[in-house]
């Protein structure tokens, strides 16, 4: 499992936030069968789930070991803070409907679903250890440390903590005319904690110099203390306590949890990421923490990632700075082939970068990641934003060996000429991209930042044509020696033989030339390419009937 951090971009993430948001609540009716759960909490729970700002649709689940989850999806871009405020003030009216039982071990309402973004199990090899000191060490030790990481919606343990078991013995219940309800009081009643006050405190006698605090009952700890909690007391003095009528022992709270690592008994913890936070910086932040506490971890025990839905993320992400990287250097090298001039390619591939940057500067503004639909921008903004450098210097050069006029002086004419065919192209192609920012829904989410990432760089890209370019050329370039001379005839790079470069232009010249001829013959009957045109939109529509459509590619 790929666990440790992006190198490239630690704030990265696969894909735009397109899920909508979600808030759960949760809770727990300890004993009760699924119809139970289902009639006393979570139909109660859904009544005052109503007039909720935003709210699409609600999904609820009630099961055998007493759980209630009620998941409430919210329109995309609604404040999940303010969705889940909300949320807590409707279910407040519920709270006084809930069983006592409910209400005791607490309702929760968390931001996000139940989708676990990285999963880790814990064992340990020392035989002393059973599954339910691992779990009950995960349940006071970890989850409390780990769920105030910011991004950390929720954290389920595959595991169960130590609680106090008492099993009622029928027979004997009978036989002193107990009911179950009369331990319950008995329990609430003498186990708890009293404060007496204190011997001493103000207002006190004068030379008064001890202040005591009295404790005149606390929590019960021990099997024993619980054994001797008085049932039933007769006249003849005599009493009925729980070792009479029960076993107590101390044991695992939840029976029906039972987790194995590789045939060692252990536990599992699932992290849930908050709607809205990075995927990466959660699991990075949930790792280093764990990490730091490991060496505090008693009784040899251990863990390790057993699914992690972030390798991809980093995968993903990591191909595509990838590709980004090798576009820009076969930019440069086909720069360099067709304008067969060091300095003239150095030009363009100065530009880049700097657009690139700009466009960077863009996307944090408006509140973006880097992601694969932002970064495949990139990829294919790289193409379309090198033009503008090349159109500049090309043009530039070609009025140098015209005119035979000076770096600074050419450039002057040059962008006289194609300043407007610049401003041009960059309104045109922006005019082709800028509807997509305008699609509603998680359509409109993973196209807008697409579209807003090819504009910005085409914006970049114009205004660095119209000032860093000239600048460059006036700068970098030099006129040619002999007034007149032909590009084709220039040495290459560093002084190179160009008998690469005689060879490529004789045969770009000829493929230019095959090229003319081909545009003539079809630009010569109408009928014949109008025909041909027809049998291609029969094609396309035939096409894109027959190929499948998805939302998200697989």
């Amino acid at each position: 499992m790929l666990a440790g951090p992006c190198p490239f971009y630690p704030a990265a993430g696969a894909i735009p936030d397109i899920a909508p948001p979600r808030v759960t609540i949760g809770a727990q009716y300890t004993g009760a069968s699924a119809e139970t759960v289902e009639n006393s909490v979570t139909q109660i729970i859904e009544q005052q789930l109503k007039g909720i700002d935003n709210m699409l649709y609600m999904s609820s689940t009630s099961d055998a070991s007493g759980r209630s989850r009620t998941t409430l999806t919210f329109a995309p871009g609604t404040d999940i803070d303010v969705a889940q405020v909300q949320v807590q003030n409707k279910l407040q009216a519920a709270m006084n409907r809930l069983p006592d039982a409910v209400k005791s071990r607490g309702v929760f309402v968390t931001k996000g679903g139940q989708d676990f973004l990285v999963t880790y199990s814990f064992y340990t090899t020392d035989p002393s250890m059973t599954q339910v000191d691992i779990g009950d060490y995960l349940n006071s030790n970890l989850v409390d440390v780990l769920g105030r990481l910011d991004g950390v919606g929720d954290i389920n343990v595959f595991g169960t903590f130590y609680a106090m078991r008492i099993w009622m013995d029928p027979a004997l219940m009978q036989k002193y005319a107990l009911m179950p309800s009369d331990l319950i009081s008995a329990l609430n009643a003498q186990n708890a904690q009293v404060s007496a006050g204190q011997l001493g405190a103000l207002p006190a006698v004068s030379n008064q110099q001890l202040n005591a605090t009295i404790t005149a009952r606390t929590k019960l700890q021990t099997v024993e203390e619980f054994e001797n909690i008085v049932l039933k007391t007769s006249p003849d003095g005599s009493v009925v306590t729980i070792k009479d009528v029960a076993w107590v022992e101390l044991g695992a709270d939840n029976l029906t949890v039972k987790a194995k690592l590789n045939g060692m008994l252990g536990a599992g913890m699932g992290i849930v990421l908050a709607d809205g936070a990075n995927a990466m910086e959660v699991s990075d932040a949930v790792a280093a923490k764990l990490a730091e506490m490991k060496e505090f971890f008693p009784n040899e025990i251990d863990y390790f990632v057993s699914s992690d839905s972030t390798p991809f993320v980093r995968a993903s992400i990591q191909e595509v700075v990838k590709a980004l990287a090798e576009a820009m250097v076969l930019v440069v090298i086909v720069m360099f082939i067709f304008l067969q001039n060091f300095r003239a390619t150095l030009i363009p591939a100065i530009a880049v970068p700097v657009v690139l940057l700009g466009t960077f500067g863009v996307l944090s503004g408006a509140g973006y990641s880097i992601n694969t639909l932002t970064m495949f921008a990139m990829v294919l903004a790289i193409g379309l934003l090198v033009d503008d450098a090349i159109v500049v210097v090309e043009n530039v050069e070609r009025v140098m060996h015209e005119t035979g006029l000076s770096a600074k002086e050419a450039t002057r004419q040059s962008m006289g000429e194609i300043t407007s065919a610049l401003v041009g192209i960059g309104v045109t192609l922006s005019a082709v991209f800028v509807p997509m920012a305008f699609f509603g829904g998680s359509t409109g989410v993973i196209y807008r930042q697409f579209s807003i990432t090819i504009v910005a760089a085409m914006a970049f890209s114009v205004f660095v044509a119209l000032t860093l370019t000239p600048a460059l050329c006036a700068t970098i370039l030099k006129a040619p020696s002999n007034h007149g001379q032909e590009k084709h005839m220039r040495r290459g790079l560093l002084g190179l033989n160009d008998r690469f470069f005689r060879w490529f232009n004789h045969h770009f010249d000829a493929t230019a030339l095959r090229y003319h001829s081909t545009v003539a013959w079809t630009l010569g009957p109408a009928k014949r390419m109008m025909l041909i045109f027809l049998v291609i939109l029969a094609g396309v529509s035939w096409l894109m009937r027959k190929l499948p459509i998805t939302f998200l590619p697989a």
